[in-house]
């Protein structure tokens, strides 16, 4: 009889570890700054003006956020930025305008719209030196970037 009183407790206590899983905060996750919601976004219609300022000791890059989850986050970016790693979140980049060059490990590699860029942590990066029209990325991080996450490059 206590077997089966040791099995049926079994799925009771899996259930329940999943569910006290969830009540903390992932770790390097931001915290979402407000509910998603559904809505369609042109971004090749999006301009310097709309991305903002230029980022401090970035070089060049203007960057808007569009999306933040615990899981990831999503950005549209342009400009060029020094070398640099990231730690704990590998990179998705998409081109979305323009074509150039991109440092990407050792090598600079030639890039356009409709190149897809994957930049797993840890590898060395760098965004591009435009040759024609106006370069623009869509940038994805996975998890969120945690603060000190970037490391430059020399």
């Amino acid at each position: 009889m206590r077997r089966y009183i040791y099995l049926a407790a079994l799925p009771g206590a899996f259930v329940a570890g999943m569910f006290v899983s969830h009540l903390g905060t992932p770790a390097h996750a931001q915290a979402p700054n407000a509910a998603l919601t559904a809505q369609i976004i042109d971004l090749a219609a999006l301009t310097d003006a709309d991305l903002g300022a230029q980022i401090p000791n970035m070089g060049t890059l203007r960057s808007k956020g569009l999306v933040v989850t615990p899981s990831g986050t999503v950005a549209v970016q342009t400009g060029n930025v020094p070398k640099h790693t990231h730690r704990g979140s590998d990179e998705i980049q998409y081109v979305i305008s323009g074509s150039g060059t991109f440092w990407l490990g050792d090598e600079q590699r030639q890039i356009h719209a409709g190149d897809l860029i994957i930049i797993p942590k840890g590898t060395v990066h760098a965004g591009s030196e435009p040759t024609s029209g106006e370069f623009k990325v869509l940038s994805i991080k996975l998890p969120p970037q945690a603060p000190g996450d970037m490391q430059m490059v020399p």
